[in-house]
This record gives C-alpha cells, structure tokens and sequence, in this order.
C-alpha cells in the first residue's frame, strides 16, 4: 500500500508556512481592544490570509502596535479559533473545536474531536492534537491517529511525524514520516502491526520496526524488522536479534469437497 495519505501534512503545512497580512470578519460583530491590542469577531467569523482562511464561531486576532513592525503598520500576530474550527487552503482543509494560530512564532495547533484534514483523496484525524511547525519544517498528528485513503486503505498509530523540504513543483515536499506507537496498517488482504516505523516518500520505501506481525489473509508472519518497496512491490521481513529467527505460520485451503 502507497501511503499517500502522508501527503495531507504536506499539503496544510504549505498553507500556513508563509507571512502576510490577515483580515478578520464576521456577522455578529467586531470588537476593537486597543489598550489589549485586540480584536474579536464573534458569529460566523473568518479570518482569511492569501489563499487560506480559517472560519469559527469566535476568532480573537491579537495584533502589535507600528512600532513594532518592520512595515510600520498594525499586523495581527496570533490567532484564536473556536467553536466549529473550519480551516481552508488550496490544497487542503482542517476542521476541529480549537485552533492557535501564532504567526510570530510560526507554530499552528489544532484540537477537536477528533481534529481532522481532508483532501481530495485522503483523511487524518487525531484525537489528541496536530501541530504544525514551519521554520523547523515539521508537523505531528498525537493521539489516537487514523489515516485512511480513498481505497479505504488504514493507518493507525499514537503519532505520526512529518518532516519536510522545499519542493520544486510545490511549496513542500514530504522528505521522511516517522510512525510511532501501536502501530497498525491495514488493506484489503493484510495487516500488519509493529512498535514503529519510517517512510521515505522520496525513495518510495516504509521500514517497520519491533515486534513485526504480518497477517495476510490467515498466514501469520513474524519478525524484528519489515521493508517495503513501494515502486517494485516487494517486502521482505527480516530478523535482526541473534538466536530470533523469522517465523511463518501459514494456514492451509481446505479443498472443496465434491457432493
């Protein structure tokens, strides 16, 4: 299985990896805090920023005076969603109850129940939280993790680590995953589960590792470590512990008896 529902924490990081100004809206009302240097948009409030925006029930846009930005104007410096948390970019959108958005400090946070990112062809969601951190190019998804592409394809672990590089046809691209913690995948004819494991996007190749339990349609296989090539198709399962050696259980067709 290509995991490429790995690319959603691409896809939303690209997002939310640049600087510029945000404007904020609402129906209800906007409020103006200027001893607090704050503004607060209440009902159906957005807050948009190039090509993203992120709706909520409440939105709270904590600004710095002139004097301390470079562009000598008032800029928004950090962001608080909540309720009803609906982020949207290009290529991808984000829903949860809460979402801190510190432009200063280039850090994203998204909580819900379970926070989520979709795209077109592929879903996340965490129970715990997904952070985003541009300037160290990375993301984490915690808590109860679930992938799952359009073929139903599933990935289960405690966190997923994301790292990235600059791309050449894209703002970002996904340079290595790290997958931790009751780790689970599972396709139409097999599952396979492991304490953790790695994804090299570039190379095209997943290693599992520790406690290695392949089931494929009833053959039980067992090892230390487990390596996929995605572009050639072929797994191997390896034992890297002296005195351990690969075990197979494999189950038997029983032959359709003729009346």
């Amino acid at each position: 299985m290509k995991p490429a529902f790995l690319t959603l924490l691409a896809a939303l990081y690209a997002a939310t990896a640049s600087a510029a100004d945000v404007n904020l809206t609402a129906d209800e009302k906007v409020e103006w805090h200027q001893k607090a240097q704050k503004i607060v948009a209440v009902g159906n409030a957005v807050a948009t920023k190039e090509d993203m925006n992120i709706r909520a029930d409440r939105l709270i846009g904590y600004y710095a005076g002139r004097e301390n930005t470079p562009k000598g104007k008032s800029q928004i410096t950090k962001v608080e969603a909540r309720g009803n948390v609906i982020m949207k970019s290009a290529k991808a959108n984000a829903s949860g109850n809460a979402m801190d958005y510190d432009l200063k400090k280039d850090i994203v946070i998204l909580t819900g129940t379970p926070a989520k990112i979709e795209t077109d062809k592929e879903t996340i969601t965490a129970k715990d939280k997904i952070t985003y951190y541009p300037s160290e190019q990375k993301a984490i998804a915690s808590g109860n993790v679930i992938a799952t592409d359009k073929q139903n394809n599933k990935l289960y672990a405690d966190t997923i680590t994301a790292y990235f590089v600059d791309g050449q046809t894209s703002k970002m691209d996904l340079k290595e995953v790290q997958i931790s913690g009751n780790v689970k995948i599972v396709t139409d004819n097999a599952e396979v589960r492991a304490d953790k494991g790695t994804y090299f996007p570039q190379q095209g190749k997943i290693k599992l590792f520790d406690n290695i339990v392949i089931n494929q349609q009833g053959n039980i296989l067992k090892g230390d470590q487990a390596e996929t090539n995605l572009n050639s198709g072929i797994s191997k399962l390896i034992s890297t512990t002296k005195g351990n050696r690969v075990q197979g259980v494999f189950k038997e067709k029983k032959k359709t008896e003729k009346k």
